[in-house]
């Protein structure tokens, strides 16, 4: 499938993607020998395989949701630039410096 240069452009625009002459170009031809790769793909008989989510067999391995100790909130502030009211204080996101 043979995609045209106003295709990528198309594309482009749709993802916010600035792409020089060269570039559209460039892309039209990698994009339409990709889309007659999955034509081909497309082509093969796969009535007789069994849809799966994961051909490699392995499973996740979860492990035990414990608590462990962790600092007091003194310890968490000692080393603390600032702090005010026992929490950390920083620069307010529309307050200039």
């Amino acid at each position: 499938m043979k995609l045209t240069r106003d295709q990528v452009k198309h594309v482009a625009r749709l993802a916010d993607l600035p792409l020089t002459d060269e570039e559209e170009e460039k892309y039209s031809q990698t994009i339409s020998k990709i889309l007659d790769y999955v034509e081909q793909l497309n082509q093969v008989d796969t009535s007789d395989v069994e849809p799966t989510f994961n051909v490699t067999g392995q499973n996740n391995v979860f492990r035990e949701d414990t608590t462990d100790a962790c600092l007091s909130q003194e310890e968490v502030l000692s080393n603390a630039p600032k702090k005010k009211n026992d929490m950390f204080e920083t620069k307010g996101v529309f307050e200039k410096e």
